[in-house]
């Protein structure tokens, strides 16, 4: 099909008026960014979290809008076991391919997480003037939430591993150069695996006029997140089995003690945003 001039100008002018029609705006948020888990045996503590966004809502007439965008998130929080002194078992190969049981025993142990996600949102806006310059604002939609990184932090005040040969009756619980033994004063770094999910999310709040072409938005937040984010093959030991050396154990992490643990996002606060044209 050729096009001729008359269909070059009807859609040139239907272009600009998507750009006119559509309202572009820059925000932040922040409130509690909490990852929930049905992880068994464990505690958490809820820190502040946030995001920073961008992203533009095309109006379908004077109520009612769609927007999309792009948004950069974060959350932090610390997890422990609900006791001070934890024994969890996993089953492990020594360098012989014999297995055995590994039991990892800590003293205080305390795991600080960071998460780092991006997130894509769709969502329906609905707004009405309730007063000269003031609209309220309703948002409704779901967001696609890609981590980029889980990363954890852990420390113990001890920790000690032993293994069980079922086979032959045995339990080794001091022979640290085959990585049996305890070691005080443990800290380690490590990383989750992650996949994407979806995301819920509610905006309740106000914009108010700035000039004819501004606006500021302040609103309530609630995001929660479906399925998890955690990509995980196997049970492993939440502090991992070095086979030459009580050292240098790897942090695994407590979620990673359940290879079907539902790992999940959630969060409420706050969000200011700048909107124009």
């Amino acid at each position: 099909m050729k096009f001729n001039i008359k269909h070059i100008l009807g859609i040139t002018v239907f272009l600009i008026s998507q750009g006119i029609a559509a309202q572009f705006y820059l925000g932040m948020q922040t409130g509690i960014g909490n990852i929930q888990s049905d992880v068994v045996g464990i505690q958490t503590g809820n820190r502040l979290g946030g995001a920073i966004k961008a992203g533009y809502i095309y109006s379908l007439n004077s109520h009612f809008g769609i927007g999309s965008g792009i948004e950069f998130s974060q959350y932090k929080q610390e997890v422990s076991s609900l006791e001070s002194f934890a024994t969890l078992n996993n089953f492990e190969v020594d360098p012989s391919t014999s297995a055995f049981v590994y039991s990892v025993t800590t003293a205080n142990y305390m795991e600080k997480q960071t998460l780092h996600a991006i997130q894509i949102p769709f969502f329906v806006q609905y707004k009405t003037n309730i007063n000269k310059g003031i609209d309220f604002n309703f948002r409704a939609g779901a967001k696609y939430f890609l981590p980029l990184n889980y990363k954890i932090k852990v420390t113990a005040d001890y920790v000690n591993g032993t293994a069980y040969y079922p086979d032959v009756n045995l339990t080794i619980g001091n022979l640290p150069e085959y990585g049996f033994g305890g070691q005080g004063n443990y800290s380690a770094s490590g990383e989750y695996n992650t996949k994407g999910i979806l995301m819920s999310s509610f905006e309740l709040g106000f914009t108010f006029d700035m000039g004819d072409n501004n606006a500021l938005y302040a609103a309530l937040f609630l995001e929660n997140g479906y399925g998890s984010i955690l990509k995980q093959n196997k049970d492993e030991s939440y502090i991992g089995y070095n086979p030459t050396s009580v050292l240098n154990r790897k942090a695994n992490g407590l979620y990673s003690t359940d290879k079907n643990a539902q790992i999940q996002p959630v969060a409420f606060g706050i969000t200011f945003g700048w909107n124009f044209k």
